[in-house]
């Protein structure tokens, strides 16, 4: 299969239209003509990736986070970014990225998420557009099949996510039980005030400051956040299931191994 056929698949899934305006998904670097024989899909595009790559043959990356967010005024090995690019070019490596496409895309990373916290998904936490008459965007808010604790729901978001610690705030503000939460993988922190415009009891997200956390707790909201990298992994085994199936096992994937960026000492 060619990347141009590839892209076909991708953009079926999760249209480049869907995005942000200030996002950059799409076919980033590359040959159209390429032949696509591996795959690897990560959510950056570091180093170690990119080594990955080269080290295995790899014909096409896969990132969720696109690795070229800025105009590049050059590309040369100067700059860790560049470097990156060029190091694949240089490769024959595609690079494709799916970043807010796939956020907002039904089926994929907010109703993703939802449905591993058992949630009855209602409405998107931030409308962005529409699908087939329906509001899409980013987050989604939900029922949850239970009432619990902020606590309890904590444990469980730690569960389902397979995490070692989440934080919390606004734990001893919303003490009893809760049944309407929102959920937005990602940075999550101009989704608070959408949270508490809908009269969600809890968001749980990532990269929360000390100022939002307190700030959305005193407002009567507990937000659990649980790292950007955290929420947003299951990227990872979704698209690699989807390239299967699209691809009719005729190109062989590989996934990054899922391991948190950041430990606690």
């Amino acid at each position: 299969m060619r990347c141009k056929e590839l892209m076909e698949k991708l953009e079926a899934l999760a249209p480049v239209s869907y995005a942000c305006e200030w996002d950059n998904p799409g076919f980033l670097a590359g040959r159209a003509d390429k032949e696509i024989r591996r795959i690897r899909i990560a959510l950056d595009a570091t180093d170690e990736q990119v080594d990955q790559a080269i080290g295995t043959g790899t014909d096409l990356l896969l990132t969720h986070h696109p690795l070229i967010f800025k105009p590049l005024k050059k590309v040369n090995d100067e700059d860790f970014i560049s470097r990156r690019i060029l190091r694949l070019i240089q490769a024959d490596i595609c690079y494709v990225a799916m970043h807010t496409n796939f956020d907002i895309a039904p089926g994929c990373m907010a109703d993703l998420a939802a449905e591993r916290l058992g949630l009855r998904a209602e409405a998107p936490l931030q409308v962005t557009g529409e699908y087939e008459g329906k509001p899409v965007g980013i987050g989604k808010i939900g029922i949850l099949e239970r009432a619990m604790t902020v606590e309890k729901l904590a444990k469980l978001v730690k569960e389902r996510f397979d995490l070692p610690f989440v934080t919390v705030y606004g734990l001893e503000r919303v003490t009893e039980p809760v049944m309407r939460v929102a959920v937005s993988p990602g940075a999550g922190g101009s989704m608070i005030r959408h949270g508490l415009a809908c009269g969600v009891q809890v968001l749980i997200t990532g990269d929360i400051g000390h100022h939002e956390g307190i700030d959305a707790a005193a407002c009567g909201m507990a937000v659990i956040d649980a790292g950007h990298y955290g929420l947003e992994h299951i990227f990872m085994p979704f698209m690699k299931e989807y390239l299967q199936q699209v691809t009719m096992g005729t190109v062989e994937i590989a996934t990054e191994v899922i391991r948190l960026p950041v430990q606690v000492l």
